[in-house]
């Protein structure tokens, strides 16, 4: 909204509205997302009792333990292919995380370049002129064509991730595997999900005059905190929750594999 309302040249009064609107509705986020985060921590621990389960019905099917008994009932953290798993699942939302954070960096530093390339190549538009004309279809298409793609390579790590934990640690890995993850992943989602909307409202706090107002030191570190609070409220934060998801669902798919081919 303040953006709409810095390009349609309305005055500082309005501008202030839409801070305050602003900053309320990133209160509003964190709350929410706090909800939503907890809501998916739910789901993939039904998805790791269901993994357990699908688990002991295929060891059943496939004559490795008697009928009516189970192959696994816990994970020992004691046990070496356990803690494996343990160990890559806590690391996976950290990883995955700083991936995407980073193709953010990328899509945007693709934009910037845009933006200097149409300033300098359609004439009257650096000088302001109303005839001049920028381009907006070739940025809309670089901020969705440069998401996608930068979503690819941070999927594929964290599927990867659980067949290979799965292949060499078998069943008991990808418990441990699902256990850390689940327990990082959670933990992570909330510290970004509300540390990066502390950082947008201080920058906003701010900018109200507080601590020296606009172009103080302050006011330069908070544009900093604000920068990197932006995709961890909006990218890393939230997308964490897919990612518990999809490797939980990809362990419970894969889970006869496992349980038949692995090294150990």
């Amino acid at each position: 909204a303040r953006g709409l309302a810095e390009m349609g040249g309305f005055g500082e009064k309005v501008i202030a509205i839409t801070d305050e609107l602003d900053s309320a509705g990133n209160t509003v986020k964190a709350v929410t997302k706090g909800f939503s985060i907890s809501a998916a921590g739910l789901t993939v621990i039904a998805l790791l009792g269901a993994f357990m389960s699908e688990v002991n019905t295929a060891a059943a099917d496939l004559g490795l333990v008697a009928a009516g008994e189970n192959f696994i009932n816990n994970f020992d953290v004691m046990n070496p292919t356990v803690f494996f798993g343990l160990i890559v699942g806590v690391s996976i939302p950290a990883i995955f995380s700083a991936m995407l954070m980073l193709g953010v960096d990328r899509n945007a530093q693709r934009m910037v370049s845009e933006i200097h390339r149409q300033f300098d190549t359609i004439p009257g538009l650096k000088e302001g002129r109303e005839d001049a004309k920028p381009d907006y279809d070739k940025c809309i298409d670089i901020a969705t064509t440069g998401a996608l793609k930068e979503l690819v390579p941070a999927g594929v790590v964290a599927i990867l991730s659980t067949i290979a934990v799965g292949l060499i640690g078998g069943v008991q890995a990808i418990g441990g595997y699902l256990t850390g993850n689940i327990a990082s992943g959670l933990l992570l989602a909330l510290l970004m999900s509300n540390s990066g909307g502390t950082w947008d409202n201080a920058k906003k706090y701010v900018e109200a005059g507080n601590c020296g107002g606009k172009g103080s030191v302050a006011h330069k570190s908070a544009v900093v905190g604000d920068t990197v609070g932006d995709p961890f409220k909006d990218t890393a934060g939230p997308s964490i929750n897919t990612q518990i998801t999809v490797v939980s669902l990809v362990s419970s798919l894969l889970s006869v594999i496992f349980l038949q081919f692995s090294i150990f």
